[in-house]
């Protein structure tokens, strides 16, 4: 109990200095692939870039993760080549993951109290942003479903025209940032993966860490993370502990 407890004034002390959260989405949002690897997706990307360039550098082809092959061919487009390699193939790439991100969405759903801590915190006066390695299209579309898009001031996804300002890149951190116009400090960063931790102590906000495997929560903790949960819970209790109490009833 008492455990709970500290983590929950930890939370509540994290929280109370802070002025925006920034998401990250497939995970804190939403579980998008559901555990289902995405290798057939980046199966796909490399038999369409096969038909551009020829054969693959061997780091493509032994990348099984539709995100990690984008950034892949991104660095191979850079490499010297005798023709020079053409950007279109790393275009169809980007259009191959984002259209399978569409498809991915419609069948989505939020995270357990996602819904519970976007009240709470928007009940703080804070200010909610999306940071992505998702396209903003698809992302768009699932705030849309669930009616959040009007609780989520701005969507920060991928670049299409710089590949490498994914994430582990503090790009679409100091985007987000920019656009809330505060200082970093004063952001939180809520993300599942070490390459949020890594772009957010980049942009110099805090970070809270979502997950349930005690290894890589163990990880996150020894890199420098504010705080490693593992479910929006405590958070949603952390919020609600902010919130200002309702005059008592004259009557």
């Amino acid at each position: 109990m008492g455990d709970v407890l500290g983590e929950e004034e930890a939370l509540s002390r994290l929280l109370g200095t802070a002025r925006a959260v920034l998401f990250d989405f497939d995970g804190p949002v939403t579980d998008l692939f559901r555990g289902v690897s995405t290798a057939p997706v980046a199966d796909e990307i490399k038999e369409a870039v096969r038909r551009h360039w020829g054969a693959l550098d061997p780091d493509v082809e032994d990348c099984d993760d539709s995100h990690g092959v984008l950034l892949r061919v991104r660095d191979m487009l850079d490499r010297p080549a005798s023709p020079p390699r053409d950007r279109a193939a790393l275009d169809l790439a980007e259009a191959i993951v984002t259209r399978h991100e569409y498809e991915i969405v419609r069948t989505a759903s939020p995270t357990p109290h996602l819904g519970a801590l976007v009240e709470a915190l928007l009940g703080l006066g804070m200010r909610l942003v999306i940071v992505s390695n998702n396209a903003d299209g698809p992302v768009c579309e699932f705030l849309k479903s669930f009616d959040l898009q009007s609780k989520f001031e701005a969507v920060m996804g991928r670049d299409p025209k710089e590949l490498r300002h994914m994430k582990p890149s503090p790009e679409s951190v100091n985007r987000a940032v920019e656009h809330l116009a505060l200082a970093p400090d004063e952001c939180v960063l809520i993300g599942d993966q070490l390459t949020d931790l890594s772009a957010a102590r980049a942009a110099g906000t805090r970070f809270i860490g979502c997950t349930r495997s005690p290894e890589r929560a163990a990880e996150m903790m020894r890199r420098g993370a504010d705080r490693v949960v593992s479910s929006l819970a405590p958070l949603v209790n952390a919020a609600k502990s902010h919130a200002p109490e309702s005059p008592a009833d004259p009557n």
